[in-house]
């Protein structure tokens, strides 16, 4: 029989990806979009998957809107990518990113309860509840003990532990995805490694001068998005639910992404083209996420398959060609 999916998110980074890797298996998908709102299908339009998504309106803070999503759409699979992710605005909008990232988890996780007991669910959780735990030299495991260290990661936390305890109180299958950064060409353009893809394509094309960024110094242990929803889908189709860390293994700085970008499109001498601009620094800031993913690879079979310098150019030339269009597209209308 077929299965059926419901994804929260579905129009960010990884829903795209999630709902390309889900249909191709046969799946049923129903996506998630935003009351009152006009939704981009952008991401979803550069991956090819909108006509096959099955898009449905509702609110992750209104829990009347999920039990009866979740109600009707039945799903045997249901994956909560949806959050205020951002994590430099979650200072200032502290409050939207606790109601989206943790009240918004509890309630599809009651309305999964109420309304469809068997289904699968599955949470994206984040690095960044482990804070500067590795600044010691020492890699994240999923026994590191978290300390968040942004509204972002609080909130994330709550819905961790939330996801955990309708586990072990009402024997629900749930697992969390404790996902360290990952990276693609249709990342958000607020986020540093998209910041820089597009500034290092419009600087080659000579369309900026400069990029402004803040901590080039911070290291992150950064894979491909179209790899991690693997491990996200991997997850549900074992025997019970588990938490499970998703990393490469590898850690690397602002720094060394500029120097990869920077390469690619043939330039060596970057340091006058980049601008340190303290607004871009966080209040509280995480030096160091470096992740070792051993439960994952042996439990689930999953490696990652994309490496850094393959992602960073992937992301680089996409937003060259995105340039280049516009170049066409103005070329055009002139």
């Amino acid at each position: 029989m077929q299965k059926t999916a419901f994804v929260t998110g579905i129009t960010g980074q990884d829903g795209p990806y999630l709902a390309k890797l889900l249909l191709e298996k046969g799946y049923r998908v129903f996506g998630l979009v935003p009351r009152h709102s006009n939704p981009n299908f952008s991401n979803t339009d550069y991956l090819g998957v909108t006509s096959g998504i099955e898009f449905v309106t509702g609110d992750l803070t209104d829990e009347g809107s999920l039990l009866q999503l979740i109600r009707s759409t039945r799903p045997d699979e249901v994956y909560n990518l949806a959050a205020q992710s951002f994590v430099g605005a979650s200072w200032d909008l502290a409050r939207l990113t606790t109601e989206a990232n943790a009240l918004g988890v509890l309630y599809l996780l009651n309305a999964v309860k109420h309304h469809q007991p068997t289904a699968k669910f599955y949470q994206a959780s984040t690095s960044e509840m482990f804070g500067n735990s590795a600044e010691d030299g020492g890699v994240q495991t999923e026994r590191t003990p978290f300390h968040p260290r942004s509204p972002y990661a609080i909130s994330k936390l709550y819905a961790y532990w939330m996801t955990v305890n309708f586990r072990e109180s009402y024997g629900m299958f749930t697992a969390n995805g404790i996902l360290f950064n990952h990276e693609s060409p249709i990342r958000g353009r607020e986020f540093v490694t998209r910041k820089i893809a597009e500034g290092v394509a419009r600087i080659k094309l000579g369309l900026e001068e400069s990029i402004s960024l803040g901590n080039l110094d911070a290291r992150r242990d950064w894979g491909f998005a179209g790899d991690y929803v693997e491990a996200m889908w991997l997850m549900l189709q074992q025997s019970h639910g588990d938490d499970y860390l998703v990393s490469t293994g590898e850690t690397h700085s602002v720094r060394e992404f500029l120097d990869a970008a920077f390469a690619h499109v043939g330039i060596a001498d970057w340091q006058g083209l980049v601008k340190v601009d303290p607004r871009f620094k966080r209040p509280a800031e995480v030096n160091v996420l470096q992740g070792k993913s051993r439960k994952a690879e042996e439990r689930l079979g999953w490696k990652p398959k994309v490496g850094f310098e393959e992602l960073v150019r992937m992301m680089v030339d996409a937003d060259l060609e995105r340039q280049r269009a516009r170049l066409g597209e103005k070329a055009f209308a002139v």
